[in-house]
């Protein structure tokens, strides 16, 4: 599983260029890189933000995985779980559409959301923003 997803950004020519300045002064290894620590400071500046979200939504914070038998385990306890996640929802690929739909009731997902294709299909009434 990859640890970073990549994403596009459009930056006016004056930005890009100021941001040229900084690598070409050895301030930054390369653009990403100072792309990379911005992002990272602005996270840090509103954390109080995002975990007073999460604590308000119930929301999980980091890396979710799901597999058959925790999935089944709940459904045999009587529990459908609804999944909702800041960082990454993974439902492994032992987990049958069928199983899916039986145990999960919603999935909200802010961040990424890895699934297979046909778990994914089968939640799609399930998944809000």
């Amino acid at each position: 599983m990859a640890d970073t997803e990549k994403i596009t950004i459009n930056l006016g020519p004056v930005d890009l260029g100021r941001i040229d300045v900084l690598v070409d002064q050895g301030l930054y290894s390369n653009r990403t890189d100072l792309i990379k620590t911005a992002i990272r400071n602005q996270l840090d500046k509103h954390d109080p933000v995002v975990r007073d979200f999460s604590l308000r939504r119930s929301f999980s914070l980091g890396v979710m995985t799901l597999s058959r038998s925790e999935l089944e385990r709940n459904l045999a306890e009587g529990k459908r779980v609804s999944l909702r996640v800041i960082g990454t929802l993974h439902i492994l690929d032992d987990v049958t559409p069928e199983l899916a739909s039986q145990a999960i009731d919603s999935i909200s997902v802010r961040g990424v959301f890895r699934a297979p294709l046909a778990v994914k299909k089968a939640l799609t009434d399930r998944i809000k923003g």
